[in-house]
């Protein structure tokens, strides 16, 4: 008897047990749903998020400004380098040449000038002599005029007087232009200042400067990519690409968001980074700055809307993400990634955001 109502007494408990579990569950299930209904509710459009985001770093497209074949190279692919290290070396061989063709003719260009002021220096001692010869002319001319007022001479005489007076007058001119044509050409100063030897040292720096360019260096710190054309003998053209160097600074995130996600999104907000290629990194971040235009209004052939066959599309407009401290791994150019911000409640107020 005793143990038969043990065992109803515990058939009965476990009943209250199950029953009371299931009244629980039956109300727990609704209120996780509330709850996660209201949380919905409350978060709805406060965080926008894309995937179309890719990491960004700073390149530059290293070219020489000079054409020529390539003697050294001193860089490998994915090479740190710093600023100013030998990148590679163009044949100097023309360019010395050219810089002692340069230095002969600041020579020649010294020495011409050099000769223009000897012959400036005489031509004082012509104007002195023509102006000597003019003076005995003259008196030569006087004396005649007076024998033919006396018929002590004949007027082909006085005319051979006359004619003389006239070339030494004109040698006398001639004389004092050439005279003025020499100064004037060393009028601007000392041998070092005449427009001859002027020229002469521009083309000795333009060779100088051509010859120190042989010598490509690193414009920055960072990485050397792209050295597949970095081959010995191959030719540089001037101004076409060679290398690049990715810098080794600041890194941050481009994404592109769909123009409706930029109703409440403002500079500053916080975000949140996931990157592929580190599925467990979690990056903290913030909005450095909204662009000031779409991608397609950016692109080499924007769309023409004002065609006949228009069709509305979504657009990208690109969204800055600044990098919160160290993320702790590194940050490769053009790795994808996964960006959430956070807009707040209400977001900023229109003017805030304008």
């Amino acid at each position: 008897m005793k143990e038969g109502a043990i065992a109803a007494a515990e058939t009965e408990a476990a009943r209250t047990k199950a029953k009371r579990r299931r009244t629980i569950l039956l109300l727990s299930v609704p209120l996780l749903i509330a709850l996660i209904g209201a949380y919905l509710w409350l978060s709805s459009g406060r965080y926008v998020s894309t995937d179309n985001a890719y990491v960004q770093q700073d390149k530059v497209s290293i070219s020489a400004d000079i054409s020529g074949p390539i003697v050294e190279v001193a860089v490998k692919e994915n090479q740190r380098v710093k600023k100013g290290d030998l990148l590679f070396r163009i044949d100097p061989r023309p360019y010395r040449i050219a810089l002692a063709q340069a230095e002969a003719q600041i020579a020649s260009a010294r020495v011409q000038v050099g000769k223009l002021e000897a012959e400036s220096v005489g031509t004082g001692a012509d104007i002195q002599g023509a102006g000597a010869n003019l003076g005995f002319a003259q008196r030569a001319l006087g004396r005649q005029a007076e024998l033919l007022a006396r018929g002590f001479t004949t007027r082909a005489h006085y005319d051979e007087a006359q004619h003389a007076v006239q070339e030494a007058k004109e040698r006398l001119a001639n004389a004092r232009a050439e005279a003025g044509i020499k100064q004037a050409a060393l009028r601007q100063g000392g041998a070092g200042e005449q427009p001859a030897v002027v020229s002469a040292m521009v083309a000795r720096d333009k060779a100088l400067l051509d010859l120190q360019r042989t010598e490509v260096r690193a414009p920055a710190d960072g990485y050397v990519s792209q050295t597949e054309r970095l081959q010995a003998g191959n030719t540089v053209i001037a101004g076409l690409p060679m290398v690049t160097l990715v810098r080794g600074g600041e890194a941050w995130i481009e994404a592109n968001y769909k123009e409706t996600d930029l109703d409440r999104m403002a500079v500053g907000q916080p975000a949140e980074i996931h990157l592929d290629a580190y599925p467990s990194l979690k990056i903290r971040g913030h909005v450095a700055s909204i662009g000031r235009g779409t991608g397609s209004e950016f692109s080499v052939l924007p769309a023409q809307n004002a065609s006949g066959n228009w069709v509305k599309v979504t657009q990208r407009v690109p969204v800055r993400i600044a990098i919160d401290g160290d993320p702790g791994r590194p940050l490769l150019a053009g790795l994808s990634a996964k960006v959430k911000i956070d807009t707040g409640e209400t977001g900023p107020p229109p003017a805030a955001r304008r």
